[in-house]
């Protein structure tokens, strides 16, 4: 467990530096994400022979993206960053790559909340132009985001950010002499691969559209909210309410309240048809 403990001191958050100009391992996971969504999605329509075309879906592809990029980076100004009113009147600067000093560093800073709403919105602008079931679509998505998602939260572990809380496990990593949680890794199992496993093997028992979403807001509400208890709460903000509640576990109450509302939505919708 020595080296395994140590990682940190022995592995370079930059994958690639070229005079200057860096790129992360984080970007790349981020990037291999976006992608991995999206062949995902045509192996499960090929596979479940859903009635959607190559075309209409690329077409999705691009609304939803853009809505989850735009949406995570607005969101972690909104919900984590203590100085959003200086955003809000600076907005190109939420998109600014280089620092006041003049130095590439990217884009850093992303809301997993501001993600979905960003990806809602999206999709709805979709659904409007090319009349598509937005409660269809959003099934597909919600089998195609979790193993998508376990690349991101490997990026966060690489980018050594979103560490998790102090442990005396052999299972923790040193971070800044510290042993830690390695609580990007528990998300990306609980959040990615076994939620992947749940909703793959319940699609079968699917009764009607909509309800694979509602379970995946319901399954990652969940364990998101669990492991927030071994993430280290968000230093700018630290714990929100009561000494214990994070707005990780705020945001993922919310999210488990809309899961449910969309369940007994998408039911009534699907017995009045």
């Amino acid at each position: 467990m020595e080296f395994w403990q140590h990682i940190y001191t022995k592995f370079d958050p930059v994958a690639i530096n070229l005079l200057g100009f860096k790129i992360h391992w984080y970007g790349i996971m981020y990037i291999s994400a976006l992608l991995s969504a999206l062949y995902i999605a045509q192996w499960i329509i090929k596979k479940d022979n859903l009635k959607i075309s190559d075309n209409l879906l690329n077409n999705y592809f691009i609304y939803a993206e853009i809505g989850v990029i735009l949406g995570a980076r607005l969101g972690y100004f909104i919900f984590y960053d203590p100085n959003y009113n200086y955003y809000l009147f600076h907005p190109w600067e939420m998109f600014n790559p280089f620092n006041s000093s003049g130095e590439f560093v990217g884009i850093r800073g992303m809301s997993y909340h501001g993600a979905i709403i960003g990806f809602v919105l999206g999709s709805w602008l979709f659904v409007r132009k090319y009349e598509v079931s937005f409660l269809f679509l959003m099934d597909l998505v919600a089998i195609s985001i979790p193993l998508a998602y376990t690349l991101g939260r490997i990026g966060n572990f690489l980018n050594k950010e979103l560490i998790g809380r102090e442990t005396d496990l052999s299972i923790g990593i040193y971070v800044n002499g510290v042993l830690r949680h390695p609580s990007q890794l528990y998300e990306a199992f609980l959040e990615g691969i076994v939620l992947f496993i749940i909703i793959y093997t319940y699609r079968k028992y699917k009764k009607f559209n909509g309800e694979l979403m509602a379970l995946y807001l319901f399954g990652y509400g969940i364990f998101r909210y669990i492991i927030e208890y071994v993430r280290e709460p968000d230093i700018q903000l630290g714990f929100i309410c009561c000494g214990w509640m994070t707005m990780g576990q705020l945001l993922c109450l919310i999210m488990i309240l809309i899961s449910i509302i969309l369940y007994f939505i998408a039911y009534r919708k699907s017995t009045l048809n």
